[in-house]
């Protein structure tokens, strides 16, 4: 017999009164609890409504609202279709669903109902607890808590410079109530491209914020300053007069006390790991921790999704309140991976007094374009392009190596593209020359450094420029992002700033399975008047 596909098979799926559902049902009826089924005119349509207590419920299945893959054990969603040719439709349709799943159960929280999702695979292995907890939400309205954050999806950014980390979030679902950044100029930037700016940026010092004035949310990001942590800078560390604004993110979850985000994300540059000697990651991991927080960490590239190298570390902290009894123990075994290279795999083993809590993911995607598709078509008379005299004397800062690899270049009959970055070497200014088709990272144009400069030759000829504010936000992957200001400031933003398609990856591949998870198993109850979500409560 020839083996169905998955589509085929799925076609035989019911979509309403399943056996889970309907054993659920009958075990409900038995308890003496009468209710309404497939209620068209609520959000969501639920499978189960007790009306007179409110209370929608919801038996979810597995395969349809991304709860099959963990359950087999895969690293991700995709690897569920990893082998048919279906695998777009699929994964289109679930995510839909896992989108209309957060959407639903948003709109009925807001409207005063409890609700409760649970798997169809929980229903099977232990229907009587499912039932117990639903009755348990019918009768103790006193027993709240902030899980009904997570389908609302919201974030608070705090230094968020430009603006990308929210525009990676806002592709896969999440809401922003809050932004926060010390920078006029990257404020400026910001509100030029986000015509809402005014209702949620605050121009001003992290430390000066009144926590009062922001909003609760779901997830609370922190891109702080990496100056005094990278290798370009003093690695003066979390102490330094820049990177040491992380403390005042800190201070803000503690202010915010049991009202804190139940998920917070931290970026900075991969230097942070080794900085002090991985002193001050453990400080801030620590930190985290005493908040309540497990951590997980992991290093991605940006050049696996743009051309643009751009190594950063990423930081995922998960408060312990919402993570089942025994999720958060000791790692004993060895991490390393795609995502956790060996250094932060070693630091991860050999530091057992952090309180982890590591995910199981994907490698990163390969990069499927080059230098050559992000530069803008700019004519040789354009003033953009350097004079013979400025473009001789880069030519002659390049090492004897790099100049025979330009040479080359030159010599070809058709043009082709490279990078040229200034170090300095013994003391010296060299210009390094890259032709991988990847731009090296971008950076902010202090004093006249750290800008990208493009190198093109063939045909007897070369020329250099800067790359432009649209080739640097196209390094970004905010390829239509708004530009009015000067060059400079535009590079100074997109120097500071996330890369996009990073950020949707985290969203995508951690962010989303966590809230997916989260919000199924344990009730999902309505905000009080004047209380968000019965925060006063939350850890009673």
């Amino acid at each position: 017999m020839a083996k169905l596909t998955v589509t085929e098979t799925m076609r035989k799926v019911r979509s309403n009164n399943t056996f889970p559902e309907i054993l659920f049902r009958k075990r409900l009826w038995a308890q003496g609890y009468r209710y309404n089924i497939h209620v068209d005119n609520l959000p969501g349509k639920p499978d189960i409504v007790l009306t007179s207590h409110r209370i929608a419920i919801f038996i979810d299945g597995d395969f349809w609202h991304g709860g099959q893959w963990r359950k087999r054990k895969l690293l991700a969603l995709n690897d569920q279709f990893s082998k048919t040719s279906t695998k777009d439709y699929w994964l289109k349709k679930i995510r839909a669903n896992m989108r209309r799943d957060c959407q639903s159960s948003s709109l009925l929280i807001q409207n005063g109902w409890t609700v409760l999702r649970f798997w169809e695979s929980q229903i099977i292995k232990d229907v009587e607890g499912c039932i117990n907890m639903t009755i348990k939400a019918i009768s103790d309205k006193t027993i709240l808590n902030a899980r009904s954050l997570f389908p609302e999806k919201t974030v608070a950014e705090f230094f968020s410079g430009i603006g990308l980390m929210r525009i990676g979030l806002e592709r896969h679902g999440w809401n922003l109530c809050f932004a926060n950044d010390i920078d006029p100029q990257k404020c400026k930037i910001y509100r030029d491209h986000f015509s809402d700016a005014d209702k949620h940026l605050v121009e001003g010092d992290i430390h000066k914020l009144d926590v009062e004035n922001i909003p609760r949310v779901t997830l609370a990001t922190a891109s702080f300053p990496c100056n005094d942590l990278s290798l370009a800078g003093a690695r003066k560390g979390l102490i330094g007069e820049h990177s040491s604004a992380f403390w005042g993110f800190i201070e803000i979850l503690e202010k915010w006390g049991y009202k804190k985000p139940p998920l917070v994300l931290l970026e900075n540059v991969s230097g942070f790991l080794t900085s002090h000697g991985g002193a001050d990651f453990k400080d801030a991991l620590i930190a985290l921790n005493k908040l309540g927080y497990s951590v997980d960490a992991i290093i991605l590239d940006a050049s696996r999704f743009v051309p643009q190298s751009r190594q950063r570390l990423f930081v995922i902290g998960i408060d312990n309140n919402y993570l089942d009894t025994g999720s958060v123990h000791e790692q004993l075994q060895f991490f390393e991976s795609d995502v956790r290279p060996r250094a932060l795999a070693d630091f991860i083993l050999k530091h057992k007094d952090i309180v982890w809590n590591n995910r199981s993911l994907p490698a990163q995607p390969l990069r499927s374009t080059s230098l050559t598709d992000i530069l803008e078509d700019i004519p040789h008379d354009s003033n953009l392009w350097w004079n013979k005299e400025r473009t001789e004397y880069l030519f002659n800062q390049m090492s004897s190596r790099h100049k025979d690899i330009a040479n080359q270049m030159i010599s070809n009959s058709v043009f082709s593209y490279g990078t040229v970055f200034r170090r300095v070497r013994n003391g010296a200014s060299m210009a390094e020359l890259r032709t991988d088709g990847v731009a090296g990272c971008l950076r902010t144009p202090r004093g006249g450094s750290g800008r990208q400069i493009l190198f093109k030759a063939g045909k007897g000829h070369y020329y250099v420029r800067l790359l432009t504010p649209r080739e640097c936000a196209r390094l970004m992957g905010a390829d239509n992002f708004t530009i009015n200001v000067p060059q400079n400031q535009a590079l100074f933003g997109f120097g500071d700033a996330v890369c996009v398609p990073v950020i949707e990856w985290i969203a995508e591949n951690y962010l989303n399975p966590v809230i997916n998870e989260m919000m199924r198993g344990k009730p999902l109850y309505p905000m009080l008047e004047g209380d968000l979500y019965g925060f006063e409560k939350a850890y009673a």
